[in-house]
């Protein structure tokens, strides 16, 4: 066998050497990510400062006395307005009505919302439609929504009592009242959860089920093993979003009941201190305590679902 027109062993392994090579697959992921940091930093930088600017300016606000009608009795006050609200048994009472709506708004939203989801999911016909009556609440002002809820459970002005046969005074009661603002809040963002939800369920494949449906695994059994197991990053964010958005409910409050009858939540304390009352100092304190109470529930929420992709990904 002739082997004249093969060089030498050195040329073959400079040549391979010099041969271009594919960029590795993590290069390609990394050079994607540096560029999607670049591109979103511009946007990522003006939230920053519109969302940094007034939380800075309440935090010091918060370590003074101060008044807009005694503009000239201002003093520093150090920490002790946080030690004020922390101590006054309405602040914890505002907190436990805060609380109460927003556990009670947002389970119930993520059992409807997941059931729209699954809804729209498997329509098959008028599918586009379907989905845009769905979000028709959630394009609703908040305030337009909570009036049209006011006026259909006032016992003068509204048709609810007239269904049932009623005449409850349904804003005089604590409890009552507190139910009409927790039914406005579900009917008005439930559609938001489904939405989240429904970006979930399109990543549960249908082979999945199908594969766990031979192996004779139930209905209950595919929804608590597969299907929510797989969209739980979509879960936690559907959850975590409705969660701090309902702790800082305020619109409902203020246009059903004014925070008569016990319905007061941190959020309308904050403003009747602010506006109110013109307790600067006071009111920051208790701005600055409910973002503090807003990032423990973000904290929380991550804590908790690392804990469960954990013990799903443990070995049975």
């Amino acid at each position: 066998m002739s082997t004249a027109l093969a060089g030498p062993p050195g040329e073959a392994a400079d040549a391979a050497a010099k041969a271009p090579r594919h960029k590795k697959p993590r290069d390609h992921a990394q050079r994607m990510r540096r560029t999607g940091l670049l591109l979103s930093a511009p946007a990522v930088v003006i939230m920053l400062a519109v969302a940094i600017a007034p939380l800075v300016d309440a935090a010091w606000l918060s370590l003074w006395h101060k008044r807009l009608t005694t503009p000239d009795a201002n003093s520093f006050a150090g920490l002790s307005n946080y030690w004020v609200v922390l101590k006054d048994p309405l602040w914890w009472t505002d907190v436990w009505t805060t609380v109460v709506l927003t556990i009670g708004t947002v389970a119930v939203e993520f059992v409807l919302g997941f059931g729209l989801a699954q809804l729209m999911q498997r329509a098959i016909h008028l599918r586009r439609t379907l989905r845009t009556i769905v979000l028709i609440p959630y394009g609703i002002v908040t305030v337009v929504s909570a009036y049209a809820w006011r006026y259909a459970f006032d016992p003068s002005t509204g048709f609810v009592n007239d269904w049932f046969g009623t005449d409850t005074a349904w804003f005089d009661n604590r409890w009552s009242a507190l139910f009409v603002i927790a039914l406005s809040e579900i009917w008005k963002t439930t559609p938001f959860m489904s939405l989240l939800l429904l970006g979930g369920l399109i990543q549960v494949s249908p082979d999945v089920h199908e594969a766990a449906r031979v192996d004779g695994a139930g209905a209950w059994q595919r929804l608590t093993r597969v299907t929510l197991p797989i969209m739980k990053q979509a879960i936690l964010v559907a959850l975590l979003f409705r969660t701090m958005d309902a702790f800082r409910i305020f619109d409902s409050v203020f246009v059903m009941t004014g925070g008569a009858n016990d319905t007061e939540t941190v959020s309308f304390l904050a403003y009747r201190q602010l506006v109110s009352r013109t307790a600067l100092g006071l009111g920051s304190a208790i701005s600055v305590l409910l973002f503090a109470c807003v990032l423990l529930i973000a904290f929380l929420f991550i804590k908790l679902f690392r804990t469960d992709v954990s013990q799903l990904g443990s070995p049975q």
